[in-house]
């Protein structure tokens, strides 16, 4: 199968597809609670067609058994480079908008870390940090599989938002296997928040840190993400981080 195949004729361009949310009130959102779904980002048939590369270890650089790292149950593979079309556009259309949150975000926390306008900058100096491996991944859970708490980060340069979207309908694919993001405030018991979504659904979510408003000012917050224990079916994700690894 080939993976430059993956847009459905007729369909949106990536930049198309994201111009059409309101990034006013999604940046709202992410500021409020971390976390802001994108509706239908993807159609049933596209979710279906990535979904179906899991199997096929040419789209992939490396295989991951979370078993095996203590990083929960489940599996998932990072693609390699070039990324297929879909999800190559995806990740240079998100970027920019998302940028405009990190680097609101970032002068908020008081970090001096800005991001250009474009992805392919951004990659530029990911590559010059000796950040070369892709880190788009496409996960796979069966029953009884989970995704432990964490947060990826991958070296020192590291954008700090990402997206993941479901490719499984939930209730027909799968049962369980919610997405969950939990946040820790100095002095507080952590807060969970349990993201409900659809098919094609995308849910743009802080990586590591973002900015609180206190009564003295913005103080950091720590987000973790995971997924909670599958109770039945497969449920595949496309996880799109903007940041390469080492």
């Amino acid at each position: 199968m080939n993976a430059q195949t993956k847009i459905v004729p007729g369909a949106p361009s990536a930049e198309a597809r994201i111009a059409r949310y309101d990034w006013g009130a999604l940046a709202a959102e992410l500021d409020g609670q971390g976390c802001a779904v994108l509706d239908a980002l993807l159609t049933p048939e596209e979710c279906r067609d990535i979904a179906a590369l899991y199997p096929e270890e040419a789209h992939f650089r490396s295989h991951v058994v979370m078993a095996r790292h203590g990083f929960g149950r489940g599996e998932y593979r990072y693609f390699r480079y070039p990324l297929p079309k879909l999800l190559g556009g995806l990740r240079a259309a998100l970027y920019p908008r998302l940028a405009i949150v990190a680097n609101d975000w970032n002068q908020r926390m008081g970090i001096g870390q800005r991001y250009p306008e474009t992805h392919a900058a951004f990659i530029e100096q990911c590559h010059a940090a000796g950040q070369t491996r892709p880190t788009p991944l496409l996960l796979q859970y069966g029953p009884g599989d989970y995704n432990c708490l964490h947060q990826d980060l991958y070296g020192e340069l590291a954008f700090p938002l990402q997206v993941a979207i479901l490719l499984s309908e939930p209730g027909r694919d799968f049962t369980g296997g919610e997405f969950v993001l939990t946040e820790q405030r100095p002095r507080m018991q952590s807060r969970a928040e349990v993201v409900p979504l659809r098919q094609g659904d995308a849910v743009a979510f802080a990586v590591h840190n973002r900015p609180v408003q206190g009564t003295k000012g913005s103080y950091r917050v720590n987000l973790r993400h995971g997924v909670s224990r599958l109770r039945s079916g497969r449920r595949h994700t496309l996880g799109i981080i903007f940041h390469d690894a080492t």
